[in-house]
Parts: structure tokens; C-alpha cells; sequence
């Protein structure tokens, strides 16, 4: 199930009681944002445009991968490290979403990112490929290319769990914006999320770069709304 997003000094308004800033202690004995028998998701929201950053945990063997290294290295890289994350997956490389990849790479942290989109980091360890499983422990993630947003926007999806990891692809109430981006395009992102997304169950969970979770089956209906408005 879902419960708590988390961010640095900030009660959000999933959090009902209050709570002292964020560390890197109260962030691992917080409330799992999803959790299985053999899956934990934690949401961290980091930097000024709210990223959603999330550490995804094997809890039988305990790999662990960071989705996103958005912001905050200092919050970051320590979680990392004492939660045993060996890679970054990348969703796009837009700067908000990868401001902390310098420092993970320095931590020893492998940073992976769709060809298309690699041009924006700086450096990186590896090329994330289209319809791929990658396996954390005994996690299995499928990537899903969604361009769009960029060129190489990539959407994970977990598989044998409700769980989808967007990026800045698919919101509540739409998709990620491309009108103000100079690589962004409507109507291939309109494509992408109802060709490779909307086909998935209904009841998958949809994790996005910023903001709220959502689920295909609220989302599906309104993509002729979508088409439209023209965003």
C-alpha cells in the first residue's frame, strides 16, 4: 500500500502528525511509500522543484536501485550507501533530475540513462536499452521508452507488482509538459503513454517525477481531453 512522501524540513500534506526534518535515519524508519513481502519503495522529495527520488529495495536480498538522482546529494548519497544501492536509473535528463548523478558516481554508484537523452549528463556508467530487464536482486524492472517529454524518456515498470515509475511521462490529470521544452513534443508523448502505458493493468500504480501517485485505470479516460486542451 501507499502512505508517506517525505521531504527535506517540510510536513507535506500526506502527513497527518508532525515530524523533525528529514535525515537520513527518519527516512529509513519512516513508513514505506509501498511494500511487500518482498518489495520497499521509499519516496524522498528533494531540491526546489520537488522531485520525487525513489529507492527501490529487494527485502530478500536486500539490492537495492535509486530512481532519479534529482537533488540533495547530502540526503541522497548517504541512503544510498547505508541501503546498499549499487545504480541510478535515470527517468529523462532534464536538470532537475539529475543534479545529485555527480555525486553518486563518486560514491561508486553506477548512473544509467536511455541513449537518446545521454548527451545531458555529464558522464555516466551505462546505456539503459528499450523493453530491458533489469534485475534488482530478485526484482525484476522492464523498461518502457516514452519519448516525449525528451527523446529518451524511460518509464520502469516493476514486475508481479501494481507499479509503474514515469518520470516527468505521465501525471495525475496528464502528461508531462512539452511546450516549453525545446526537444519536448505533444503528440509523440500522447503516443507513447497510450500505445506502451495505457495497455498495462488498470489497477498499476503510477509513480511520476513529481507530485502524487495516480493508476492507469483514473488516468486512461481523459486522453482524449488531453488531445484536446494540447498538453
Amino acid at each position: 500500500m501507499c502512505s508517506t512522501q517525505l521531504r527535506v524540513g517540510v510536513v507535506t500534506v500526506l502527513d497527518q502528525l508532525p515530524s523533525p526534518p528529514t535525515t537520513v535515519d527518519n527516512v529509513k524508519y519512516r513508513p514505506a511509500h509501498y511494500e511487500t513481502a518482498g518489495v520497499r519503495i521509499d519516496k524522498v522529495v528533494v531540491g526546489p522543484f520537488e522531485n520525487n527520488a525513489f529507492l527501490l529495495r529487494c527485502k530478500n536480498t536486500g539490492a537495492a536501485t535509486l530512481i532519479d538522482a534529482a537533488n540533495e546529494h547530502e540526503l541522497l548519497i548517504p541512503l544510498c550507501t547505508q541501503l546498499n544501492v549499487r545504480q541510478v536509473l535515470t527517468t529523462h535528463g532534464h536538470w532537475d533530475h539529475i543534479q545529485a548523478v555527480e555525486a553518486a558516481r563518486d560514491a561508486g554508484i553506477d548512473v544509467g540513462i536511455a541513449a537518446a537523452d545521454a548527451e545531458m549528463l555529464d558522464s555516466y556508467d551505462f546505456i539503459i536499452e528499450a523493453d530491458d530487464i533489469i534485475e534488482v536482486g530478485d526484482l525484476r524492472l522492464r523498461t518502457i521508452h516514452n519519448p516525449g517529454h525528451t527523446p529518451g524518456s524511460t518509464s520502469f515498470l516493476l514486475e508481479g507488482h501494481p507499479v509503474l515509475f514515469t518520470g516527468d511521462t505521465l501525471f495525475p490529470g496528464g502528461p508531462g509538459n512539452t511546450n516549453n521544452h525545446p526537444l519536448g513534443n505533444f503528440s509523440t508523448i500522447i503516443e507513447s503513454i497510450d500505445r506502451h502505458l495505457f495497455t498495462l493493468a488498470p489497477e498499476t500504480l503510477v509513480m511520476p517525477g513529481h507530485g502524487l501517485d495516480t493508476t492507469i485505470a483514473t488516468e486512461r479516460p481523459h486522453i482524449d481531453e488531453w488531445v484536446a486542451r494540447g498538453w
